[in-house]
């Protein structure tokens, strides 16, 4: 399901952070979010990778998996799925309409005078209603943006993950790692254990701090939680126990912290009674899917949802290591609000041109602004206009072509080329002569 009017209207709405809105929907509604166990996960980045190792090892394991993404990249019934498999339109336009009429009820009954819930509100009690609908065995939740006032902090979770701290959203969470590092541990519960991926210190002190004042387990990299990339696998280790020469289904090497996040979740989930064999856990490692991460869509166009520092740093050790083509175009568009120069620096080495770009989202960016603010960094760059234009051109022209920015341009990019855009184009046979009609 690509838009529905329901949706549409409650996009307008625009962020509004807290959770007393959706907890009074949902006790409206007989709470359909305390009808199975949840795992949590907060993070600046890899908190989408930690959810799908999570998802994909239960699965494996026999368990029904419910399981909560956000943002999408082509359809917003990504953002549900059960066993990994997203909700079909039928369903998903059921309960839009079937919610959407009892949340009418509920505001009237209690006053209500805003429109009642934003588009994430909405679209998150959804998935609470599906999830118990179709009966889950167990729910694995994504937090939107930040954690202690994010929709999602409803829960009571059995596990609860903080993957990642990183300047992101400064203007919802703070300009520095130990404020932000504060709001995402806002998810964390008193006796509930905690699992950490790599962070700064600072960040891992207010984490830490905040695990003993609620005397919650903390497991964290490079003390309970070790990891090592051998030639085998991944060899990744937790107190409950190791794994060996996993192999991960998901590339880079950011993706054996995740993965170690993951495992982390999961040995918790064993001290709790969950039946999770080591073969389950290999397997679901294995093949785990999820878009957007270093997804090579066609031969020679690789799509990445990184869109701040951090996730560029990413991109660029998994390029570091990656074989040079003849030429390689970075094709380059960020939302409003973020600080593109800081992002697209460490990409620069390992690409011969920029060329910005926006899609369809109504917060991306204009390209053409985007490269005035990206016109002192050492790169040959052009403005490539809408995501339509810009990828046939790019693609045609370069042997590898990077799409880097956004999960939505992500999206985008996998639309134009589901449709047929890049049909008949071979990755740098070069620009279209001025008497070679365009493709």
């Amino acid at each position: 399901m690509i838009r529905h009017p329901i949706l549409d209207q409650l996009a307008s709405v625009g962020v509004r952070l807290g959770f007393d809105n959706i907890r009074t929907f949902l006790t409206f509604l007989g709470e359909p979010h305390r009808a199975y166990p949840v795992i949590h996960v907060a993070g600046t980045n890899g908190k989408g990778s930690v959810c799908a190792f999570v998802t994909w090892v239960l699965k494996e394991a026999g368990y029904r998996v419910g399981t909560n993404l956000s943002p999408h990249l082509q359809a917003v019934n990504e953002r549900i799925l059960v066993e990994g498999q997203p909700i079909d339109d039928a369903f998903l336009g059921d309960q839009i309409e079937a919610l959407d009429r009892i949340r009418w009820d509920w505001a009237r009954s209690v006053g209500f005078k805003q429109v009642p819930l934003t588009y994430f509100e909405f679209i998150t009690t959804v998935a609470f209603a599906h999830f118990a609908q179709v009966g889950v065995d167990v729910a694995v939740m994504e937090v939107g943006m930040g954690g202690r006032l994010d929709a999602t902090n409803v829960v009571q979770p059995l596990v609860t993950a903080i993957t990642h701290i990183g300047i992101d959203h400064s203007a919802e969470l703070g300009s520095s790692v130990a404020k932000i590092a504060g709001e995402k541990a806002g998810i964390m519960k008193p006796g509930v254990p905690v699992v950490l991926g790599p962070m700064p210190a600072e960040a891992r002190e207010v984490i830490e701090r905040r695990a003993r004042v609620l005397n919650a387990t903390a497991w964290r990299p490079g003390k309970e939680l070790l990891r090592e990339r051998r030639k085998s696998g991944w060899h990744l280790t937790t107190p409950a126990g190791s794994l060996r020469d996993a192999q991960l289904g998901l590339d880079g090497d950011h993706q054996g912290a995740n993965a170690l996040v993951a495992l982390g979740i999961l040995h918790q989930l064993r001290y709790q009674g969950f039946h999770i064999p080591d073969e389950a856990i290999m397997r679901g490692f294995a093949n785990v899917q999820l878009s957007g991460r270093l997804e090579e869509v066609l031969p020679g166009l690789i799509v990445d949802g990184a869109h701040n520092e951090d996730g560029t740093r990413a991109v660029a050790t998994w390029l570091r290591n990656r074989p040079r083509p003849e030429s390689r175009i970075l094709l380059f568009g960020m939302g409003q609000g973020r600080d593109p120069v800081r992002a697209v620096t460490p990409l620069l080495p390992f690409v011969d041109e920029v060329v910005t770009t926006r899609c369809a989202h109504p917060k991306a960016r204009d390209s053409l602004e985007l490269a005035m603010v990206l016109e002192n960094v050492d790169a040959v760059l052009s403005d490539g206009g809408r995501i339509e234009e810009a990828l046939p051109e790019v693609y045609r022209e370069a042997h590898e072509t990077l799409v880097i920015g956004s999960l939505f341009l992500a999206g985008a990019v996998k639309s134009l080329v589901s449709a047929g855009v890049l049909r008949g184009i071979t990755p740098g046979q070069g620009p279209v002569s001025e008497d070679e009609p365009p493709e």
